[in-house]
């Protein structure tokens, strides 16, 4: 093991070494590759008869038809337009080019490239210094505090649009959740606890319920059975709170499964329209679980208090969650954001402000808003509705189009309750961008927009939704060079099919110009070295 460990490194420098000298020496290679070929080519002219082969090769192509031509650059355009179409397809489905994705993975280990670490990611620390941009698996994936019933909700749409809102990266994160929450700390499993880890690994619904019935068969105080009920069988809010009540009456102490149920049963009530009742589920669940804060209770609490349109409450809230200290999300900023902008959207007017300038809460207000856009840019166009909304995952990604679909969903209608709101938001929400020119590099008062939320956010969201992408993303070059090269080609048989006769002359004339650097350095080599040299060489 210590002559092993001894000789790792002298092997790793060996290779080190040997792909920077690779890197530094590729520059030169072509230079010498390129001057290696032409003087392999004027030694081997006279002994292949290369003179001769070109006469003839000429000749041929003086005796080929224009519609030769016009076949060629017509083929040669058809391929370039498939190219082009496909190119097109994968950008718009994973957001980067294929010909480049593929010269990035298989050609940069060889040229010795390295991803750069300069850049900087999704936290930093609160004076500004950067961080190394986290990589896609370090973007965490949250649980989304108000996600839905599957059974009730999401089955529902399935059953009307034929469509599944939820990804299976989605469900399979899920079911992780759900193993780790109900029998993560179990010190010895029952047998019922092993029919229920399988249960929640199931893909197939009717198999998941299936066995939560086999778990409560072999016992009838198998709390995580109902609960799996609840969420998939239940056809209705009332029916899964019935369950979720029978879970409450036989979950014992388990910490996790009560948190979990009572924060269910509190969801029921206010889909149900029993909201002062789910606040105070919510509020005495907070209570008596104070360092369970990671779960985001409080977000429930602030879209229940803000359907009661008890601002004074919501604001206490914020006074507690919107701390420099604690982590932010859509809901945070932007609830914040829809304070203050309802203290003068009634009487906001952009033609007034420009005349007389913003006052001192309407600057609040205007800044609250570009926080909130800097924190996540994807929200505004669901609440302006300038996308269409879909059912929201069950996870999502801070600062995503996940999180931003999971916000608006929930938060459009409050928007709208506030007058003037939504006109407040439309007129200031895209000044944020003029003052975070370069987002991915440099923040206001977040860190850069971390560069990770695309793919994850594909990842979360069904195919069948256009996926928010934000900085917008330039056309890859190959998408370009694609769509000149088709065009051109395309031009060029059409011209041809056309104008044969000046299509041949341009042909000609291209060739000669394009062969004439070979014939001026073939003459210069002649009068450079004998001839004798050169009849010795080509013996040897």
């Amino acid at each position: 093991m210590e002559d092993t460990a001894g000789s790792n490194p002298q092997s790793l420098g060996f290779t080190e070494k040997l792909k920077s000298w690779l890197s530094w020496s590729w520059t030169y290679v072509c230079f010498i590759w390129f001057g290696m070929v032409l003087i392999m080519i004027y030694v081997l002219w006279s002994p292949l008869k290369l003179h001769e082969s070109l006469t003839s090769a000429s000749v041929f192509l003086n005796t080929l038809t224009p519609k030769f031509y016009v076949a060629l650059t017509g083929t040669s355009s058809l391929i370039s337009g498939l190219i082009l179409i496909f190119e097109w397809w994968y950008f718009r489905k994973y957001g980067t080019s294929f010909i480049e994705q593929v010269s990035v993975s298989h050609l940069r280990p060889l040229l010795g490239g390295v991803e750069s670490s300069s850049t900087t990611g999704l936290f930093a620390s609160v004076n500004g210094e950067a961080e190394p941009r986290p990589s896609v698996s370090e973007c965490k994936v949250w649980r989304n505090p108000l996600n839905l019933f599957r059974g009730a909700e999401y089955n529902r749409y399935t059953w009307v649009t034929g469509k599944e809102p939820l990804t299976y990266y989605d469900m399979n994160l899920s079911a992780q959740d759900h193993q780790t929450f109900f029998t993560g700390d179990t010190p010895q499993l029952r047998p019922e606890d092993g029919v229920m880890q399988k249960a929640w690994r199931e893909r197939n619904p009717q198999a998941r319920i299936r066995a939560a019935y086999q778990a409560i068969e072999m016992n009838h105080e198998c709390a995580a059975a109902y609960v799996l009920l609840a969420e998939e069988e239940a056809t209705t809010i009332t029916e899964a709170e019935r369950l979720f009540k029978k879970a409450l009456s036989i979950a014992g102490k388990d910490i996790n499964l009560l948190v979990y149920i009572k924060r269910r049963l509190a969801m029921c009530a206010r889909k149900l329209g029993r909201i002062k009742e789910a606040v105070k589920m919510m509020r005495d669940l907070m209570k008596e679980f104070p360092l369970l804060g990671m779960l985001n209770i409080h977000e429930n609490l602030l879209e229940a208090l803000l359907e009661l349109q008890a601002y004074a409450d919501v604001q206490a809230v914020l006074a507690k969650y919107d701390d420099i200290s604690l982590p932010k999300s859509a809901t945070i900023c932007y609830t914040s954001a829809l304070l203050k902008a309802r203290a003068v959207s009634d009487k906001f007017s952009p033609e007034a402000a420009s005349r007389r300038g913003l006052s001192t809460a309407e600057m609040n207000a205007v800044e609250a808003i570009h926080r909130a856009v800097e924190f996540n840019p994807h929200v505004p166009k669901y609440l302006l509705e300038m996308k269409s909304l879909i059912l929201p995952p069950e996870h999502i990604l801070k600062r995503g189009d996940s999180e931003a679909v999971a916000y608006a969903f929930f938060h459009l209608q409050h928007w709208k309750r506030a007058e003037g709101a939504l006109n407040l938001l439309h007129c200031t929400w895209e000044g944020t961008f003029r003052i975070i020119p370069y987002p991915l590099e440099k923040g206001h008062l977040f860190y850069p927009y971390p560069g990770c939320t695309e793919t994850a956010d594909r990842e979360l969201l069904p195919s069948f939704h256009e996926v928010s992408v934000y900085p917008k993303k330039e056309l890859p070059f190959f998408i370009l060079f694609t769509a000149g090269l088709c065009s051109f080609t395309a031009m060029l048989a059409m011209l041809t099919h056309q104008f044969p006769e000046l299509m041949g002359v341009f042909a000609k004339a291209f060739f000669s110009t394009l062969f004439a650097p070979l014939g001026f350095f073939a003459d210069k080599m002649e009068s450079f070295m004998p001839s004798s040299f050169w009849h010795q060489l080509t013996r040897i």
